[in-house]
């Protein structure tokens, strides 16, 4: 494996500018997680990355040496592709088989059979290997997509969202079989995702990209807990993070500057109340088994957040409000410290 690195790197496509003055690393062995919406210059970032690309300005790295200008095959990086990007006659052995045959490699047979033997078992398609592709369900094909990559044992995997055509069931297991994988391989990962629980359950650090531009790197408990910006702030937090106006919910003293007060779950504390104890009303439970999502008006405010399923809430219902060390932002939607 091999440290990754993006030095000012800029690509422009006529008048856009999909990625703009990125440094980036990627530590030897890390799982990297690029994260943000569609875009947002995620998917170039890989394709400069790859060589698919060729960056107007900058520098690209892997393992100590410069490869901005190399070609693909001079790289040394597998790539696994949003959409499955199987040969539709071969069969899932030579499908995994295809890269280590190629007249740039040409591993010995007998050390094919034992990667692909190794590799699928671990993603549990051994059972699979002689059925054309054709044949096999949306999820075994991207199990052997990644495979394929996998095989090759190379200096950094790239991977566009490899999860996201999978039920909800799958994406959840390979997720699990991802981290494991990669933490067995001793892998460097360089994964994007518009998914905040693929982020934050796989990534060793999370890169939250906007319009091309890094705004923050940082761990996952990082960046849900100490974001740089409100764009940051939104990007992690099931519910989405409350932005309110200062001053709507009681919270005491309000750092000078703050405009907007992020709220999440952990930093309400809500209570059943009647009268002028009441600051809002319940307009909706989301009942979720274990828990639930309680939708609140407080004047034209909406809030959501998450309930007990024990609490003896109901639609209607009015409640006081109050907040615990809740995020603040200046007009521009940048971080405030302090407040109480």
């Amino acid at each position: 494996m091999a440290e990754v690195a993006l030095s000012g790197v800029t690509k422009r496509f006529r008048t856009v500018t999909a990625v703009d003055g990125l440094d980036l690393t990627v530590a030897d062995g890390e799982f990297l997680v690029l994260l943000g919406p569609t875009g947002a210059g995620k998917t170039t970032t890989l394709r400069l990355v790859a060589g698919l690309e060729r960056a107007d300005s900058g520098t690209v790295r892997i393992g100590g040496h410069d490869v901005t200008t190399l070609d693909p095959s001079s790289r040394d990086v597998a790539f696994v592709f949003q959409q499955y990007s199987l040969y539709p006659h071969l069969t899932a052995y030579d499908n995994l088989a295809f890269p280590l045959r190629s007249p740039a490699r040409r591993v010995p047979e007998a050390e094919i059979s034992q990667r692909i033997e190794e590799i699928a078992t671990m993603l549990r398609i051994a059972g699979k290997l002689q059925n054309r592709a054709t044949q096999l369900s949306g999820g075994e094909m991207q199990r052997v997509a990644i495979g394929r990559a996998l095989v090759r044992r190379p200096s950094i995997y790239l991977m566009d969202e490899p999860l996201s055509s999978l039920d909800a069931k799958l994406r959840a297991d390979l997720r699990l079989e991802l981290k494991r994988i990669q933490g067995e391989l001793g892998a460097t990962v360089l994964y994007v995702t518009h998914d905040q629980t693929e982020a934050m359950t796989m990534a060793n650090r999370i890169g939250v990209i906007e319009n091309g531009r890094l705004i923050q790197v940082g761990t996952p408990r990082e960046i849900y807990t100490e974001p740089r910006n409100v764009y940051v702030a939104t990007r992690l937090g099931q519910p989405a993070i409350n932005l309110l106006p200062a001053g709507l919910v009681p919270n005491g003293a309000v750092p000078a500057g703050a405009r907007t007060v992020g709220a999440r779950t952990e930093h309400f504390r809500i209570k059943k109340a009647a009268g002028d104890a009441a600051v809002g009303r319940v307009e909706w439970i989301e009942h979720l088994g274990d828990q639930n999502h309680l939708h609140v008006a407080v004047g034209d405010q909406k809030i959501v957040t998450l309930v007990d399923p024990d609490a003896r809430l109901e639609r209607g219902d009015g409640i006081s409000l109050a907040l615990v060390d809740p995020l603040y932002f200046d007009a521009a939607g940048n971080r405030i410290r302090g407040g109480g």
